[in-house]
C-alpha cells in the first residue's frame, strides 16, 4: 500500500491531507467516495525514517480486547459502522492502530464489508475475529458478535496472564540465582586461594569442588555462554519445528504441577473459541479448523484437527477426544450433552468458565507456594559456596586455638 498527500475540496472546505491505497487512481477513487474533488495528488517516496517498522502484532492485546468492546457499544448505541472507526480512530492513542483504523475508515467508504476491510490487516485482526465478524454480517448482528470476541478475548488475555505470572517467577528466580553463582566464582571465591594455599593442609571436598568449579568459570567462561546460546537456540529451533514444538508441548503437559496447569489453560482457551464461534453460527467443521489454528499447544491441537477429520468422515466429534490422555472425561461428556441437548455453545461456555477459574486458583496456589521454595532455594546455592570458603577457615582458627 502506497501512501498519497492529497489538497481537494468538499461541499464545505478545502482539505489537505494523506490517503492510503495501492495506486494513485485507487487513492482518487477513494477521495471521490468520501465526497472530495482532488486538485493535487502526490505520492509520498517512503524512506528509513518514515517507513513504519513493526515486529509481530502492530496492537496490543488490551488495546485489541479495548477496541473491540468499544466498537460493539458504538453499534448498539446506532452509530454506523464507518462512523464508529472513524471516531475509534480519532481516539486511538498509537499511530500504527490509528494508521489501521484510518486504512479500514476508508475501504469502507468504498463500499467493502467490514470483515474485507480487516482482513487487510491480518497481523492485528485475526482469523477468529474475521470468521465472527463475517457471520456477524450475514446474521445482521455485527454488535453481538463485537462484544462476544472481547469477551472471548479479555478471559484469554486474563487466564494467560495467570499463567505466565506463575511460571515468569521461579525463571526469574533461577536466572538471579545462576547471575549469584557466577558471580561468587569469578569474582569472590578466588579471594581466598591464596589463603587457602597458606593454611596448607588438606582442604574440604566441598572446597575444593567450588575451587575447581571457580577456576573452570575463569578459564572458560567462554563455554558457558556458548553453552547457555546453544541451548537458547536449539529451543527456538525446535519450537519453530512442527514436530519439535509437538514434543516440547507434549514434555510441557507432562510437567509436575505446571503441566496441570498449561492443560487447563489451554483447553479453556480451546473450549472459550468454539462457544464463541458456535454461538455466532459459525459451520462447525469451520469452527473446529479455527480453533486447530488458535490453539497454542500442538498437543491439544492435533486432536481437534482429529476430532474434525472425524466429523467429516461422518464419525463422532468426542471421540479422538475421549481416547486421548490430554482430555479429561469432562470435556467429551459435556460436549456430548451439549449436541444431544442442541446447546453446544452454553455447554463449552460452561467448560470454560470451570477451567479459568481451575486456573486462577491452581496458579495462585503456586504462586502462594513457590515464592518460599525459591527464596530457600536461591538461599541454599549461596549458602552451599559460603560455606565452602567458611570450612577451611574454621580449622584455621582451631589451629589457632590449639597453639
Amino acid at each position: 500500500m502506497a501512501r498519497f498527500t492529497y489538497e481537494g475540496r468538499d461541499a464545505k472546505a478545502i482539505r489537505r491531507g494523506t490517503v492510503t491505497a495501492t495506486n494513485k487512481r485507487d487513492a482518487a477513487i477513494k477521495l471521490k467516495g468520501q465526497g472530495i474533488r482532488v486538485v493535487s495528488l502526490v505520492e509520498q517516496k517512503e524512506t528509513v525514517l518514515t517507513k513504519d517498522i513493526t515486529i509481530g502484532s502492530p496492537v496490543k492485546r488490551d488495546q485489541l480486547i479495548m477496541f473491540l468492546r468499544q466498537f460493539s457499544t458504538l453499534l448498539q448505541a446506532g452509530v454506523t459502522i464507518v462512523d464508529a472507526v472513524r471516531i475509534l480512530s480519532m481516539q486511538v492513542e498509537q499511530a500504527a492502530f490509528r494508521k489501521i483504523l484510518t486504512s479500514v475508515q476508508e475501504d469502507l467508504r468504498t463500499g467493502n464489508p467490514l470483515s474485507v476491510a480487516l482482513a487487510k490487516h491480518p497481523k492485528v485482526f485475526e482469523p477468529l475475529i474475521l470468521n465472527m465478524i463475517s457471520a456477524g454480517e450475514l446474521s445482521g448482528t455485527v454488535d453481538e458478535s463485537l462484544d462476544q470476541l472481547a469477551d472471548h478475548f479479555e478471559k484469554a488475555y486474563r487466564s494467560r496472564q495467570k499463567v505466565m505470572s506463575a511460571l515468569s517467577y521461579p525463571i526469574v528466580v533461577g536466572i538471579l540465582a545462576i547471575g549469584v553463582v557466577i558471580f561468587l566464582l569469578s569474582f569472590v571465591v578466588p579471594m581466598f586461594v591464596e589463603m587457602f594455599d597458606s593454611i596448607g593442609g588438606e582442604l574440604p571436598w566441598l572446597t575444593i569442588f567450588v575451587l575447581r568449579a571457580s577456576d573452570f568459570m575463569q578459564s572458560y567462561w567462554y563455554v558457558v555462554i556458548l553453552a547457555v546460546a546453544a541451548i537458547v537456540v536449539g529451543i527456538t529451533l525446535i519450537r519453530n519445528n512442527p514436530q519439535g514444538k509437538y514434543i516440547l508441548d507434549t514434555i510441557l503437559l507432562k510437567l509436575p504441577i505446571f503441566g496441570n496447569i498449561v492443560q487447563k489453560s489451554s483447553l479453556a482457551m480451546m473450549t472459550r473459541t468454539l462457544s464463541s464461534m458456535f454461538s455466532s453460527s459459525v459451520p462447525i467443521l469451520q469452527s473446529l479448523a479455527m480453533t486447530e489454528r488458535v490453539v497454542d499447544n500442538k498437543v491439544i491441537s492435533k486432536v481437534i484437527g482429529e476430532s474434525r477429520a472425524s466429523m467429516e468422515r461422518g464419525g463422532s466429534l468426542t471421540e479422538p477426544m475421549m481416547n486421548h490422555w490430554a482430555f479429561p472425561p469432562l470435556i467429551p461428556h459435556m460436549i456430548a450433552i451439549g449436541e444431544e441437548t442442541g446447546s453446544l455453545d452454553s455447554m463449552l461456555a460452561k467448560v470454560a468458565d470451570f477451567y479459568e477459574k481451575e486456573v486462577e486458583a491452581a496458579t495462585d496456589r503456586l504462586k502462594a507456594l513457590i515464592e518460599p521454595l525459591m527464596i530457600v532455594f536461591l538461599a541454599a546455592i549461596v549458602g552451599t559456596i559460603v560455606l565452602a570458603i567458611m570450612m577451611p577457615m574454621f580449622s584455621m582458627f582451631e589451629q589457632i586455638d590449639s597453639l
